[in-house]
């Protein structure tokens, strides 16, 4: 067999095509990779499934050059504009997207709320320091950087922080849910566009890959993503700005609240807005249904119709109340330190 793809021949003479799957070194990408893998060979399992490391920059390139055919991501780290020719072929259900705070062993069974004055909390995220610095303004916030595993480390073994801040969605799935002391409600800091959701990447031109994967897609979880998605693209925002959401589907209704804050938390904006999305009817397009990069053919084409207005209009009754200065600011400042 000639061509890009690989192909392997079975005992019984049957030639088929081995679909390739990259993912980062660390320890929760693998986990993340295997969980996908895991739900394709249980419903294809006559495919041949093959993992291998990627270095992080050449995500597109690999699958440029068709070295792997998919990327499994966490949806919150993919650009809400992909290079041409890729997409994103499947958003699995999304786990808890709220943040969690881990606790220093010495003060196991405390809150943020009741650490002492000064404690010092490290987080990696603007959007997280900017939320709770306005909330818990009796505390300290510094950055802290590293994978899951790196940053639990700096936690446990040295006395710098009283606690961090990081996603209840890859502690869990890393096994450590024991770790989490509090689960952050909305009111004290919403989570990041697309956090908790796993987002399976291919080529566009993989028209048999999309298939396959596209029965992964989780209704709810796209058009809640796709909204938030929607938002922060039409924001102009990414991780260099604080920018949080919360969205939820209740029956045939999308509720999305949205916020941008300046990097201190003193300045912010925020709005609630929803839509009727009626995620149960057929899809009436023969048309491929692209939306910020998510190809979902199997979802509802005027629910995502919908979901993408939601998150763009509730941007732009953002921008209109100046959202755009405080952004520009925020990315300023940043940019500077």
């Amino acid at each position: 067999m000639e061509g890009p793809f690989k192909y392997i021949r079975e005992g019984n003479g049957k030639v088929s095509r081995v679909i390739r799957m990259g993912t980062r070194k660390s320890q929760l990408a693998r986990i993340q990779t295997d969980s996908v893998a895991g739900r394709l060979k249980a419903l294809y399992p006559d495919v041949n499934l093959e993992i291998g490391n990627v270095w992080v920059g050449d995500f597109f390139m690999c699958l440029f050059i068709t070295r792997v055919d998919i990327v499994v991501h966490s949806l919150k780290d993919l650009p809400t504009s992909l290079p041409p020719g890729f997409t994103i072929g499947a958003i699995l259900q999304r786990e808890n997207p709220h943040d969690a705070v881990v606790l220093h062993p010495k003060n196991a069974g405390l809150i943020l709320n009741s650490l002492p004055e000064k404690s010092v909390i490290g987080t990696s995220s603007l959007r997280r320091a900017a939320q709770l610095k306005k909330r818990f303004p009796q505390l300290e916030f510094e950055n802290i950087r590293g994978n899951l595993n790196t940053r639990l480390k700096k936690l446990d073994e040295k006395d710098d922080y009283a606690a961090i801040i990081l996603a209840a969605a890859g502690l869990k799935r890393m096994g450590w849910e024991s770790r989490i002391s509090q689960i952050l409600d909305p009111e004290d800091c919403m989570y990041a566009v697309g956090q908790g959701a796993l987002a399976v990447e291919i080529r566009a031109q993989d028209k048999d890959i999309l298939e396959m994967v596209s029965v992964l897609h989780h209704p709810d979880t796209v058009l809640r993503c796709v909204s938030e998605r929607a938002f922060l693209k039409e924001l102009e925002g990414g991780c260099s700005v604080p920018v949080a959401v919360h969205t939820e589907v209740k029956g045939s209704m999308l509720y999305f609240t949205g916020a941008v804050y300046s990097l201190d938390g003193a300045d912010c904006l925020k709005d609630t807005m929803q839509t009727v999305v009626e995620i149960d009817k057929v899809n009436e397009s023969a048309q491929e249904c692209v939306h910020v990069g998510v190809t979902a053919n199997n979802v509802s084409s005027s629910a995502l119709e919908a979901a993408e207005k939601l998150g763009m209009d509730l941007a732009n009754a953002l921008l209109n109340r100046g959202a755009k200065d405080i952004l520009t600011a925020a990315r300023q400042l940043n940019d500077a330190q």
